[in-house]
């Protein structure tokens, strides 16, 4: 079996963060999201991987390379616009062959990974196998509609859903799926579905199966949702600190600290994590918040936050709270009220907070 994941997407529902990076390598918990995915496959047995790349391929190939680091070797396939995920695997065509593959949403996470429904569709004889699971919004995904245990219909961001299982990102394809795929032209918005791929193989009397998901996913798409991704992979972690803490300095709970980090007269709360050559210095870091390597918080409070490579946080009187900042961003204290705050920042930016 192969492995498709799908890391072309523009990241509207970041912006302006992703004017300036690939919403895939947003981190979780100091990984890219896209690194997760890599690793699910590779646990699954899956190590030939073609990632589809858009106008971020360059950082995409920067940070992924070949694989080899996960044992598994990668390939680059060029999608010239977001034209949908059914097209993502037309053109795909020539690196999937006529292999069984697995396509994974570069921007989602699953909790237990994707071992146990590679191993049930190798031996289910299915031509496809679809994830869903139950969730409070299903007109904001592809909805599956059952007749007792069997897939009838599926059908993209209904206004009126036929049930409430979301089809999660992740799907498992015959070479069956290319047919139907040639039989497809554009929807409304202008892409090829795989919800349409996947009706068309239901029409056509093709097998489908469904599994539901039972553990944790997350569509990282949204900042609340990457921020949840955030706190529920931060609850796995265990204790370690490599940086430089001094005497004055709390540290509850499951905190990581990695070197070349320096803390002085602040208060950690875990879950957290610290990486690389951060400084902190009279700082609160609450739960659920993870800084990316070189961030500096000085005189400044955060809690449930991602922050990234390089951001600096400093002389704060209010609390940062559920946000997310970007790379080498500087927020610092202007003098100005009110003191209450709650931001998602972009690359480079510069935002003075009034005490």
């Amino acid at each position: 079996m192969k492995g498709l994941i799908l890391s072309g997407g523009s990241g509207t529902r970041l912006r302006p963060l992703t004017y300036t990076s690939a919403k895939q390598l947003i981190p979780v918990a100091n990984k890219p999201v896209l690194f997760y995915g890599i690793e699910h496959l590779v646990e699954a047995g899956v190590t030939e991987i073609g990632i589809v790349v858009g106008d971020t391929a360059a950082e995409i190939e920067a940070a992924v390379d070949d694989g080899s680091r996960w044992g598994a070797h990668i390939t680059y396939i060029r999608q010239d616009a977001p034209r949908g995920l059914a097209h993502a695997v037309k053109i795909s065509r020539s690196f999937l062959g006529d292999e069984p593959f697995i396509m994974y949403l570069g921007d989602n996470i699953l909790r237990d990974g994707v071992k146990d429904f590679v191993d049930a569709f190798d031996a289910g004889g299915a031509n496809a196998q679809i994830l869903a699971a139950t969730v409070p919004e299903p007109q904001r995904f592809g909805v599956i509609e059952l007749d007792g245990d069997r897939v009838v219909r599926v059908v993209e961001k209904p206004a009126d859903p036929p049930s409430d299982l979301a089809l999660v990102g992740v799907y498992l394809f015959d070479h069956h799926v290319f047919e139907a795929i040639e039989t497809l032209v554009p929807s409304a918005r202008g892409e090829l579905e795989i919800t349409e791929a996947i009706q068309r193989l239901i029409d056509d009397g093709r097998t489908v199966h469904w599994q539901e998901v039972r553990g944790w996913w997350k569509d990282t798409g949204h900042l609340d949702d990457l921020l949840e991704a955030n706190r529920v992979v931060l609850r796995t972690l265990e204790r370690r600190i490599d940086g430089e803490v001094d005497d004055a300095t709390r540290i509850d709970g499951e905190v990581v600290i990695e070197a070349g980090t320096t803390v002085t007269a602040s208060v950690i709360r875990g879950p957290a994590v610290i990486g690389r050559n951060c400084r902190l210095e009279n700082a609160y870091i609450g739960p659920y918040t993870s800084l990316a390597d070189g961030v500096r918080v000085v005189a400044a409070e955060l809690e449930h936050c991602i922050v990234l490579h390089e951001a600096r946080i400093e002389g704060l009187e209010g609390r940062i709270n559920a946000s997310l900042i970007g790379r080498q961003a500087h927020i610092f204290a202007t003098g100005a009220k009110p003191r209450a705050h709650r931001l998602m920042v972009g690359d480079g930016c510069r935002v003075g907070i009034g005490e």
